[in-house]
C-alpha cells in the first residue's frame, strides 16, 4: 500500500496550531520552561505545524489498534513516515479550510453526534457515557470529529467539482454485466410467441384496444406457457436471452414491446412488475391551478372575492388555461395556462398538498390559501409512475461518482503534498 493510500484510509484526524503560538513560547520567563517543554513543533507545514504530540499520539494508537488485532507491526521507520504523511496532509486541509472560510457549526456537529449515537442503537447520552466509560474524552471527540467534518467539506468542494460524469460512461457501465447483477431489479414478465408476423401486427392491435395480454396469450401463443398466461415468472435482466433484455432495458411497469423476431417466430413480451431494493413506484397527481397574492393595495378579502370570481367563469366554461394566462400570478406556470405538470407528494406547500388530494379528477377546487397566496386548482389525471430506472441511474452515477472521486482526490493530495513548503525539526 501506498503512503497516499494509507493516507487516505486512516481515520485518525490532528490538532492544529500556528506557528505564532510556538514562537511566543521561547520568549516567556524561565518559570515556564517546562511548559514549552511538554510540546514541540515537529515539523512545520506552510503556515501552520504538526506538534511532537500529534505524532506520538497517532503512533500510541496505531500501535494499540495493531495489538488489539493480533497483527506484526510493520518497522518504526515505515509507520513513522506514514504518521507524519498523513498529520502533513491533514494539516494542509485544515490550512485551505481556514483560508476558504469553512466552519462547521455546533448544529451540524451535534446532528453528526445524533446520527453516530443512533447508528449504535443508543441514546446520546448512553453513546457520550459510553465513551467516558472507556477513559476517552467526549470534548476531545467532538474536536477531533469537528476536524473530520471539515476535512470532508474541503474534498468535496475541491474535488468534486473537478468529476464529470458523461451520459456515454454511465450507459456504458449500466451495459455491464457487473452493474445488471447488482442494479437491475428482477422483472415479471409474461410472453406471446406466434408464427408470423401479420398475426403479432393483429394482436398488438388488440392490446392497444384494451384486451387483456393474459388472454391473448391463452388464445394466441404457441409457447408451453400459454395456458398460464404468457407467465415466464421472476427473471433477472441478465438472465434473459438476448432478444428480450434488450427490448426490456430501463423499459417502466406495463411497457408492451413491438414484435420480435426470433428464429422461432414473433415474440411480443409485457413487463408486468418489477421488485428489488432499487424497484421504486410513486403516486403523481397532474395539475393545473390559478394564484392569487395580496398586495398593499389588495388586501386578503378583496383577493379572496376576485379570484372566486375567476373560478366562477372556469365552472362556467371558460377556458381554464387563458383565464390562468390573464390572471395566475405564478410566474412559473401562468404563462402555461396554470400547468404544473405532474406533481408528487412532499412537492408542494402543505395546504396545496391535502386540496390537491382531496379534489377528485376533473373537478374545480374551492378557493384555498397557502403560503403563497390563494389558489384554486384541478386535477387533470393521476397515474402510478416506476420511477425505479431513475434511482438506479442515480445509484450508478454514485458509483462511477465514488471511483472517481477516490482517484481525484489521491492525485490532489498528492499534488498539494508536492507543492508545500514542508521542514522537519530534529528532535532529541
Amino acid at each position: 500500500m501506498s503512503i497516499f493510500a494509507a493516507i487516505l484510509l486512516s481515520t485518525i484526524p490532528v490538532m492544529k496550531f500556528f506557528i505564532r503560538i510556538f514562537t511566543l513560547l521561547f520568549f516567556v520567563s524561565p518559570a515556564f520552561a517546562k511548559i514549552e517543554m511538554l510540546d514541540r513543533v515537529a515539523i512545520i507545514v506552510g503556515e501552520g505545524v504538526v506538534l511532537e504530540s500529534q505524532v506520538k499520539t497517532m503512533l500510541k494508537n496505531i500501535e494499540k489498534r495493531y495489538e488489539s488485532q493480533g497483527a506484526t507491526l510493520p518497522p518504526d521507520e515505515i509507520i513513522l513516515e506514514q504518521v507524519n504523511e498523513r498529520l502533513i496532509i491533514e494539516e494542509l486541509q485544515l490550512q485551505l479550510a481556514n483560508q476558504a472560510g469553512v466552519r462547521i457549526s455546533d448544529s451540524e456537529l451535534n446532528d453528526a453526534f445524533e446520527n453516530i449515537a443512533r447508528s449504535n442503537g443508543v441514546t446520546l447520552d448512553k453513546f457520550i457515557q459510553t465513551i467516558e466509560d472507556d477513559g476517552e474524552s467526549y470534548e476531545v471527540l467532538r474536536e477531533n470529529v469537528k476536524k473530520e467534518m471539515t476535512i470532508q467539506r474541503v474534498q468535496r468542494g475541491k474535488v468534486g467539482r473537478e468529476i464529470n460524469i458523461t451520459e456515454q460512461e454511465l450507459d456504458g457501465f449500466l451495459a455491464t454485466e457487473g452493474a445488471m447483477n447488482t442494479l437491475s431489479p428482477e422483472l415479471f414478465v409474461r410472453q406471446i410467441l406466434v408464427s408470423d408476423e401479420s398475426t403479432a401486427n393483429k394482436i398488438l392491435d388488440e392490446l392497444k384496444e384494451g384486451i387483456d395480454f393474459s388472454e391473448l396469450a391463452v388464445k394466441y401463443s404457441k409457447s408451453s406457457n400459454a395456458s398460464s398466461g404468457g407467465d415466464m415468472g421472476w427473471r433477472n435482466l441478465a438472465d434473459l436471452p438476448s432478444l428480450f433484455s434488450e427490448a426490456l432495458v430501463s423499459k417502466k411497469r406495463g411497457f408492451i414491446s413491438n414484435a420480435l423476431k426470433s428464429g422461432s417466430g414473433y415474440y411480443i413480451l409485457k413487463l408486468e412488475d418489477k421488485r428489488g431494493d432499487l424497484v421504486r413506484f410513486e403516486e403523481q397527481w397532474h395539475v393545473r391551478h390559478i394564484l392569487m397574492m395580496t398586495t398593499k393595495l389588495r388586501d386578503e378579502t378583496f383577493t379572496q372575492k376576485e379570484l372566486g370570481e375567476v373560478r366562477d367563469r372556469v365552472i362556467a366554461g371558460e377556458d381554464f388555461s387563458l383565464l390562468a394566462k390573464e390572471f395566475s400570478e405564478d410566474p412559473g406556470s401562468g404563462s402555461k395556462g396554470g400547468d404544473l405538470d405532474w406533481l408528487s407528494k412532499g412537492q408542494t406547500a402543505p395546504a396545496f398538498e391535502k386540496m390537491m388530494l382531496e379534489s377528485p379528477i376533473g373537478e374545480i377546487s374551492p378557493v384555498f390559501e397557502s403560503e403563497f397566496g390563494f389558489h384554486f386548482l384541478e386535477v387533470l389525471d393521476q397515474r402510478t409512475e416506476d420511477l425505479t430506472e431513475e434511482v438506479i441511474k442515480d445509484r450508478a452515477y454514485g458509483i462511477l461518482f465514488s471511483r472517481k472521486y477516490d482517484e481525484e482526490l489521491e492525485n490532489t493530495l498528492r499534488t498539494m503534498r508536492a507543492e508545500a513548503f514542508v521542514e522537519y525539526k530534529e528532535l532529541d
